[in-house]
């Protein structure tokens, strides 16, 4: 049986290296006589790369070579991923992909099209790199009614939240810290702004509710806007700044999902994830709370998660696996902002006391935060739980005020 790769890059070149590293192993737990790399697929030049034989430049090689029976794809982005993914499943190929941005806009409609073909679309690396969660939803966890699923997502943002924590860094010190560390792109628009989380929180939430969520529809909230202060203050009451993925199964058949920085007291699991490192909690009915963690990212522990796929796909030649979910529905994502939370608000103000009792005539008795160095003109505070509307609308009546920062405050 004869494997291609699609795209030379970080993953893709990990999966060459473990496809040949531990080529033996591979080829017994596939189950198979042989499993070969047949071709990798790229528009550069590797000169010197000991795969060089392997090389081509035409994605019609692949499609038509009948011996080719699995297929990775680490190109990454929408197009052509999704033609070139669309039309191997069409032709009786598996695909496997480390892709969240191509799985969480086109999911449904490439798993529907594996499913007709009679092959397998598997992507557990699109979602937490190395980190074993699509795979344990699906079949460790088949037993219970997944009822919320909440996660530290990108390792990125959770580096530099980590370092305004520790060593009271400002945001753009971080940032630039966690580049030349190699952490973020030069453009770190998709992780700061909450993109990349966006993409794997629709993944998870497809997976554990059984419809399609789609990125458009989860409000999406990066951590550009967090300052150090708001890290002091939240210290103060006891938590974490963390950004959250996090999608729960409503009672009229709705979920809830978003992206967004959230306050997570420290007794929390997922208050103690540091650094680069990802964390997933899934709150099953019968399971209580799972935590899945490890590195999100890096050349070969994805690797690893796309090579699994590969060995599972060779398993179920010419079968399916039973996997995936359905079509989205008008409305399934319910308005955040009609969700009961409580809030972090600083504000900055004319009168601290007069302020202050402006807030309680709206909020009642609200818990105060100190920070050191803040200045006379700056209130801290954290709300009692109402609707999220309910909360804003009392905020905007406080007179003598103006909101600098607002953030969700969770009970994972």
């Amino acid at each position: 049986m004869y494997v291609a790769v699609m795209g030379y890059g970080t993953v893709g070149s990990g999966v060459v290296e473990v496809l040949n590293k531990n080529h033996e192993s591979i080829v017994k737990r596939s189950t198979q006589d042989s499993l070969e790399l047949k071709y990798i697929l790229d528009l550069r030049d590797f000169p010197g790369d000991p795969n060089a034989d392997k090389f081509i430049k035409d994605f019609n090689v692949i499609l038509h070579d009948d011996d080719v029976k699995i297929v990775v794809e680490t190109m990454g982005g929408l197009h052509p991923a999704f033609e070139f993914v669309s039309s191997l499943l069409a032709a009786g190929k598996s695909v496997v992909t480390s892709n969240k941005e191509l799985v969480a806009a086109k999911g449904y409609e490439l798993l529907s099209l594996a499913k007709a073909h009679n092959v397998n679309f598997l992507f557990e690396a699109s979602v937490g790199g190395g980190i074993p969660i699509i795979r344990p939803i699906t079949q460790c966890l088949a037993a219970n009614e997944i009822d919320e699923i909440a996660g530290i997502l990108n390792g990125t943002t959770n580096f530099i939240l980590t370092m305004m924590i520790e060593k009271h860094m400002r945001f753009e010190d971080a940032l630039r810290l966690a580049q030349d560390n190699g952490y973020a792109e030069k453009d770190p628009t998709a992780d700061i702004a909450g993109q990349d989380a966006c993409r794997k929180i629709c993944i998870l939430a497809s997976l554990c509710f059984g419809k399609h969520v789609y990125p458009d529809a989860v409000y999406t909230e990066g951590i550009t806007k967090i300052a150090a202060r708001d890290v002091q203050y939240v210290q103060d009451l006891g938590g974490v700044i963390k950004l959250l993925g996090r999608a729960k199964r409503l009672e009229n058949g709705q979920i809830t999902a978003m992206v967004s920085p959230a306050v997570v007291m420290n007794g929390s699991q997922l208050a103690s994830v540091r650094d680069v490192f990802n964390a997933i909690l899934v709150r099953g009915d019968a399971i209580g709370d799972v935590v899945f963690y490890g590195k999100g990212a890096g050349k070969l522990p994805t690797a690893s998660a796309v090579v699994a796929d590969v060995i599972d796909c060779a398993k179920h030649v010419n079968r399916r696996k039973v996997f995936g979910w359905g079509p989205s529905a008008e409305n399934y994502v319910a308005d955040y902002k009609q969700q009961e939370t409580a809030l972090y608000i600083r504000v900055q103000v004319e009168d601290r006391n007069a302020a202050l009792a402006a807030i309680e005539a709206q909020f009642g008795k609200v818990k105060l935060l100190s920070c050191e160095g803040a200045p006379d003109t700056e209130l801290a505070f954290v709300t009692g739980k109402d609707t999220e509307q309910a909360l804003l609308e009392r905020l905007s009546a406080v007179n003598g005020s103006k909101a600098q920062s607002i953030i969700r405050v969770t009970d994972y």
